[in-house]
């Protein structure tokens, strides 16, 4: 009787003992599976920098007639008798403003918001009363530029440069105080530089005539 209560007892102990174990191997493949879920299901958050908002898309919408100007005042210089160094520089700042002209484009098209179609905002014309931007020139302004030759050209055209890139950089300050898009932020720092610098550069053209 003592020998069979004996087996009774151990193989009673032996099933608890399973039990146990099979209930810590549930436990354990809960916890993995509600791991793995929440890792599948959790998303990473879009960065502040990636959305816009319509300061974003004014700077844009901005700034790419302001550039066409600047490249429409570039393009007259070389019918115009115009110095070496004014075609340098001209020549520069086509290479620098048409891909950003390119890049914010695109930056409208993927926002759905229209893209300016000319030299002034929505294609309106030159003058300040017509785009609402700082440092274009008008209609006779860019005449006068036309009709000018040699060195009265020169002097001329970086006046109204100078003028233009403190309109630009106007703009651009205004971005980076009021825009979200991290890219169109980026974007005006590197006007601010840029045309900060050839502004430098323009003054002393002109000093040294």
């Amino acid at each position: 009787m003592n020998t069979n209560r004996s087996r009774r007892a151990a193989l009673a102990a032996t099933a608890i003992a399973a039990g146990l174990v099979l209930a810590a191997c549930g436990s354990d493949n809960t916890t993995n599976t509600a791991g793995t879920a929440s890792a599948t299901t959790t998303a990473p958050a879009s960065s502040d920098a990636d959305r816009h908002n319509q300061a974003d898309v004014a700077f844009a919408q901005g700034m790419i007639p302001h550039h066409r100007q600047a490249i429409l005042m570039s393009d007259m210089v070389a019918a115009h008798g115009a110095s070496a160094d004014v075609k340098a520089l001209a020549e520069e700042i086509k290479k620098a403003q048409a891909p950003e002209i390119e890049t914010m484009s695109g930056w409208l098209k993927e926002w759905g918001e229209k893209v300016p179609t000319g030299v002034g905002m929505d294609g309106m014309g030159h003058g300040d009363d017509d785009s609402g931007m700082p440092g274009m020139m008008d209609d006779q302004d860019l005449n006068r530029l036309g009709n000018a030759r040699g060195n009265a050209f020169d002097t001329m055209f970086l006046t109204m440069m100078i003028e233009h890139h403190e309109g630009a950089i106007a703009m651009a300050k205004t971005e980076k105080q009021q825009g979200a898009y991290g890219p169109a932020k980026d974007l005006a720092d590197d006007i601010i530089t840029s045309q900060t610098a050839e502004i430098t550069q323009m003054r002393q053209m002109l000093e040294t005539g």
